[in-house]
């Protein structure tokens, strides 16, 4: 078994190149439909809970085949309430997408969140994804994923919870990169029709007072370029997490030694040559640097390492 830190930092390695890796492949497509599905939820409840928060009120969700989908509110919403949920969508995946990846530094922390993504998913196709024209894959897709990340969960062996789970966030964030590319184009297709405007077409709208071509590609970019920043510090919080654990600042492997510090304590071998115990050791530390560990001395030897004053002779009054 690999220390938690190190198998952290292979995993991530792990999600990010099979990202990229499966997307570049003919049959790539295929193995990531269900994660694209799992993208359009996430970015169809963050149109949903931003209509919560902005008073607008949350009716229900529509996901279809095509991994398109629509949030319907309860009421008409302002030029604000507007601008918040339509910018919603392509900002909040990939905050959903490092949120995971930056919870989950080792396997137990991922066991709880994907049983927690695995609640959201079932309780939501259970109470707010709607049966559009008597559809029923919406419910049952995304139950599926749910059912599937529960499985992940309770009945993967730790090293695997950990490589899905990263995984799962690293999937979240690629396809919120890539999905900003049907922005680009002329007309939008929800559940295999020709839809209305896009969430980019209500930004500018709401924002400039304008859908011009400008105005909606210039969103279009704002929205890649938070998602690319919000991936990058994610990676750099995880990343750096998990390397300050394998290799601290001095070089030396971390021995995750804590004992009260100046008493003497009793450790394992430090060194590939030592058989036995290191005993007596002192744990020395100054408050904001790192603890120092220092072998404890005989008296004899901190004699001979203790400079003593050596008594002056001085010559009497009547000496010569």
């Amino acid at each position: 078994m690999k220390p938690p830190d190190r198998l952290e930092l292979r995993t991530l390695a792990f999600a990010l190149l099979a990202s990229l890796l499966l997307w570049n492949l003919p049959f790539g497509g295929v193995l990531l439909y269900p994660f694209k599905l799992l993208a359009t939820w996430l970015h169809e409840m963050s149109h949903g809970l931003s209509m919560v928060l902005t008073g607008v009120g949350f009716d229900h969700v529509t996901i279809y085949r095509d991994t398109s989908g629509l949030a319907y509110g309860t009421n008409e919403a302002g030029p604000v309430g507007r601008a918040v949920i339509a910018a919603a969508g392509y900002m909040g995946t990939p905050l959903w997408g490092a949120l995971l990846l930056v919870v989950t530094p080792n396997a137990r922390f991922a066991r709880w969140a994907l049983l927690l993504l695995a609640a959201l998913l079932i309780g939501t196709s259970l109470t707010v994804i709607d049966i559009p024209s008597g559809d029923t894959f919406g419910p049952w897709g995304i139950g599926a994923i749910g059912t599937a990340c529960a499985a992940a969960a309770l009945a993967t062996p730790a090293r695997w919870r950990l490589a899905i789970a990263h995984f799962v966030a690293a999937q979240s964030c690629v396809n919120s990169i890539l999905d900003i590319r049907v922005l680009l184009r002329p007309s939008q297709v929800v559940g295999g029709k020709v839809a209305g405007a896009s969430d980019a077409h209500n930004m500018a709208a709401a924002t400039f007072g304008t859908t011009a071509t400008w105005a909606v590609w210039l969103w279009a970019i704002v929205w890649l370029l938070w998602s690319l920043g919000v991936l990058y510090i994610a990676l750099r919080l995880s990343g750096s997490r998990a390397l300050a654990h394998v290799m601290p600042a001095d070089g030396s492997p971390d021995r995750s030694i804590a004992p009260v510090a100046g008493t003497p304590h009793v450790v394992a071998p430090l060194l590939p040559f030592a058989r036995e115990p290191v005993s007596d050791l002192y744990i020395e530390q100054i408050a904001g640097t790192r603890p120092v560990i220092r072998p404890a001395r005989s008296k004899r030897a901190a004699a001979r390492r203790t400079p003593v004053r050596r008594a002056r002779w001085f010559r009497g009054p009547g000496s010569q």
